[in-house]
């Protein structure tokens, strides 16, 4: 298990402390936040001077006067009114990136004890098509599964289908009024249902926002809509075989969307799987007193004495004997600790339903349908925008669907990477062009979205996020490609890159800068694992981005004539590109060879 640096520091400066006669929590090292000044800093002396009634600088002095022929620092003073600046020396640096690379995490310290963690992306309704409001979910869930897999997790994403709900009788009766011949309409059919599915993913498309619409004019449609969903909701042959056409028809589409996202999941259950566990769970929780009748509904309680706003009680079953989406989420927590056991669950879904998400989990652990030390994660998104601030709209007003989204940012990398050919007069091949557009697209899209804290909304600026120079998607991946294109010349000009394992101690400024940058890996991506926080992950890859490209700028690496000295080089870029891509990866997208 790899120390961090600053775990190295803080143990020297504790050690030092101590040997002054100060207690060893004054040595704790931080990055400093003048990098002109220093590399790191302790203001230990501060705090320890109100203690032991001494100057700080007093202090700061008798610390820095034990280490100053220490082996780890290049150089530590003591500046008034008592701070300890360091600068790291570079023998260590380098050796503490060389480690980095030989271990295959980079340092990251894996789950002692791993875990089952159930990812839940919070469920596109099945029948609709995806639209902007889905991307959030997507893209967060897939960074946030991949990352707790990363340190060795046993994770499990669930796609989590609203596929039981009211639009299913909207589409089966619009489906009634329009193909009223179809067999599933037939009360006296008796043979088995066709294989083939009666309506087509273009055709559903259509069908459910003109019954949708229909229901909101007709009450007389709305109500054999109701009727419809109750039927098969109860288990009626003829609507289970309708449904699952709709079933196979939309999955595929979704599938289809989901593909295009790099977006996967383990599971494709839906709120359909919930419902054989719904009346005994009812029961039971009615039977041991932790849910009781309320003006004919079922409640559960879940206020507590500490709340500061009201909680009002959790509705598991309204007064006409209809499910809700708390009876359905409490339901599927049911099976999947019966199948997977999991010791923690991540929720992700608009930040609206936070409230919604407390009575849910306070329910599922009163109702001991999860163990107490069950960790239940909730992960509230704000709203993607259009440049005015309102919610993002097509030109006609209209939800934007995700694959017109995609295709609007595809459109634009495109431009760029022809703007960009044209300024530097070379050209990619039209088929590489095809090929690495929709990946330059999806970097824009996916680092758009997850470089914003998860809560905020956000503005989509496709000309923004499509730009190859700032804090983009596009920006990292050229960065990546740069690194590539280094390591393509130095084994034209007859180096073998796969030779180059061995760093040389930083001799500039940019050199050592991008050397420390790379040393926060660790910190950078554990950070992130914690706190459920991808963002974390875009900021550290966009500052290894700059240092990485800041040194090229000042550095001749292809050209240098010292071999050893360019060979140490190539090791520092293979490990940057490593971090990079690893990076990337974690975020959901990938990159290409070439831009």
């Amino acid at each position: 298990m790899m120390k961090k640096i600053l775990e190295y520091m803080t143990e020297v400066l504790s050690a030092a402390f101590v040997q002054c006669g100060y207690e060893e929590k004054y040595g704790k090292v931080g990055i400093s936040n003048r990098p002109d000044l220093c590399e790191y800093q302790c203001n230990g002396a501060m705090a320890a001077a109100k203690v032991y009634k001494k100057a700080p600088f007093v202090i700061a002095d008798e610390v820095v006067e034990v280490l100053k022929d220490h082996s780890l620092f290049e150089e530590i003073v003591s500046v008034k009114p008592g701070f300890i600046n360091i600068r790291i020396c570079g023998g260590f640096l380098k050796d503490y990136l060389q480690k980095m690379a030989a271990d295959p995490k980079f340092g990251c310290q894996m789950e002692q004890n791993p875990r089952t963690i159930i990812v839940d992306y919070g469920g596109a309704n099945v029948a609709k098509p995806l639209h902007v409001g889905h991307l959030r979910s997507a893209v967060i869930g897939e960074s946030i599964k991949r990352t707790k897999r990363f340190f060795g997790n046993r994770v499990i994403g669930d796609v989590h289908l609203g596929d039981w709900g009211l639009q299913m009788g909207l589409i089966i009766e619009e489906l009634h009024d329009r193909q009223p011949d179809l067999v599933y309409f037939d009360e006296q059919y008796q043979g088995e249902y066709p294989k083939e599915p009666p309506i087509t993913i273009s055709e559903m498309e259509e069908i459910y926002p003109a019954a949708s619409e229909r229901s909101k004019k007709d009450a007389a449609f709305a109500e054999r809509a109701h009727k419809a969903t109750f039927r098969l909701q109860n288990g009626d042959p003829a609507y289970l075989a309708l449904w699952r056409h709709i079933m196979t028809v939309s999955k595929a589409d979704l599938k289809r969307n989901y593909d295009n996202l790099n977006v996967a999941f383990d599971l494709w259950k839906g709120e359909s799987d919930a419902q054989p566990y719904i009346l005994d769970m009812i029961e039971d929780l009615v039977e041991r007193k932790v849910a009781y009748e309320s003006q004919g509904a079922i409640v559960v309680d879940v206020a507590l004495e500490t709340d500061s706003k009201e909680i009002p009680p959790c509705l598991i079953r309204k007064s006409d004997g209809a499910s809700l989406y708390a009876t359905s989420d409490l339901a599927t927590m049911v099976e999947r600790e019966r199948l997977y056991q999991p010791d923690e669950y991540i929720y992700m879904t608009d930040k609206r339903q936070e409230l919604y998400f407390t009575q849910v989990f306070r329910t599922a652990k009163k109702a001991g349908i999860v163990k107490e030390d069950t960790v239940m994660n909730f992960i509230g998104f704000g709203t993607v925008n259009g440049k005015d601030g309102k919610p993002f709209k097509t030109r006609e007003g209209g939800v934007m669907r995700l694959e017109n989204l995609i295709s609007e940012i595809n459109e634009a990398v495109c431009q760029k990477m022809e703007e960009n050919a044209k300024k530097k007069e070379t050209s990619l091949g039209k088929e590489e062009v095809e090929k690495t557009v929709p990946i330059v697209g999806l970097s824009a899209l996916k680092y758009g979205d997850l470089s914003n804290q998860a809560s905020k909304d956000y503005i989509f600026d496709v000309d923004k996020f499509t730009s190859f120079e700032g804090n983009t998607g596009p920006y990292i991946l050229y960065t990546i490609v740069r690194i590539k294109s280094i390591l393509s010349k130095y084994e034209e000009r007859g180096g073998k890159v796969e030779e180059a394992v061995m760093l040389c101690d930083p001799s500039g400024e940019s050199e050592k800068s991008l050397m420390l940058t790379v040393s926060r890996f660790s910190d950078a991506i554990e950070t992130a694992y914690r706190e459920l926080a991808p963002y974390k992950i875009c900021q550290y890859i966009y500052d290894l981005s700059n240092d990485l490209n800041h040194f090229y700028h000042e550095t001749k690496i292809i050209d240098e004539e010292r071999k050893e000295k360019q060979k140490g080089w190539i090791a520092l870029l293979k490990l940057v590109k490593q971090l990079l891509e690893c990076g990337i990866d974690l975020l959901g997208f990938s990159a290409p060879d070439k831009m």
